[in-house]
């Protein structure tokens, strides 16, 4: 008899307890359904085209969140503006809800290659292999390429630019007819050479010089105008030109050596010395698999080569 009384007791206990537990549940459950409820509605703004801080500051008086859910590359929507949100725009929701957006990289970049020296064909094959296009081509006249071959690029080789944008290019027309004159390069020749220009050509030369420069002296630094550059007839040109006084400093005289791969097939070389007078040209042609090219240099410190090889830099180096 006691058995059994304790187990109704035990049942009574139990039922009680569910019955308790359900009405929680129901409590609560209403509870939370109010406090949602409770919110106001908001109609989700469009975010397409703005940036994270515009989008963030339109959110906010709508008691709404953002958080960036990936990236994604696409040249038509500004780098770092949001390309696609969800809920979409015009949706109505409840405060506190969370949009959801992909913001765009802009469009893909790439390299600009370097093709100054290169014949304009291997040029534009060049600029197609890079996933560019080529631009206008205009043509001026140059005592220091043959005809066909590019003179300047624009943008210059290793900008960052968008894939399939343009690269506009200026080829040499070869040496000019008679009655346009060009201004000769005088980098890094004596100074006597510009004297003797400047004389036979009626020119006026301003002379310039750069007493800490650790080139032997007499030697040509920079000039104004530019090599190549077209002369009126009453141009004025500047040279600066290394005028340390005293005993002339030892320049290190040495050649500067560089093994192309012994892989792959021929390859258009340049190789350029950079310092604070500017850059200039030490080599540019074609070379098999394997050569070697010796070119001599004046070491004077500061100074950094790059070595292109079919318009890609492949090597830097520090003098």
């Amino acid at each position: 008899m006691t058995t059994k009384s304790s187990e109704v007791r035990f049942l009574e206990v139990a039922a009680v307890a569910a019955a308790l537990l359900v009405f929680i549940y129901f409590i609560l459950n209403w509870g939370f359904e109010g406090v949602i409820h409770a919110r106001r509605t908001q109609t989700v703004p469009d975010l397409k085209s703005r940036s994270i801080a515009a989008a963030l500051d339109q959110l906010a008086p709508l008691n709404l969140g953002l958080r960036k859910t990936a990236v994604e590359f696409d040249a038509s929507v500004p780098i770092s503006s949001v390309l696609r949100q969800d809920p979409p725009a015009g949706t109505v929701v409840r405060e506190g809800k969370t949009i959801k957006v992909v913001v765009s990289q802009g469009g893909q970049t790439v390299m600009a290659p370097a093709v100054i020296g290169l014949p304009l064909r291997n040029a534009e094959m060049l600029l197609r292999q890079s996933q560019l296009s080529l631009g206008e081509v205009s043509e001026s006249y140059s005592l220091k390429q043959e005809k066909g071959m590019v003179l300047s690029q624009d943008p210059k080789a290793e900008a960052s630019i968008e894939r399939d944008a343009l690269v506009n290019l200026v080829v040499s027309g070869g040496a000019p007819p008679g009655g346009v004159s060009l201004m000769p390069d005088f980098l890094r020749k004596n100074v006597e050479e510009a004297r003797s220009w400047a004389a036979g050509a009626g020119a006026s030369l301003e002379i310039e010089t750069d007493k800490i420069s650790l080139f032997p002296s007499g030697t040509v630094l920079t000039q104004t105008p530019a090599a190549d550059s077209v002369l009126s007839s009453d141009v004025k040109v500047t040279i600066l030109v290394s005028g340390r006084k005293g005993a002339t400093p030892t320049v290190a005289a040495k050649l500067f050596k560089y093994e192309l791969p012994q892989s792959g097939s021929e390859s258009q070389v340049r190789i350029v010395v950079i310092d604070k007078y500017g850059e200039r040209e030490l080599f540019n042609g074609v070379r098999k698999p394997g050569s070697k090219i010796e070119v001599p240099i004046q070491e004077t410190g500061g100074s950094r080569v790059k070595i292109y090889m079919n318009g890609i830099l492949v090597e830097e180096r520090d003098l």
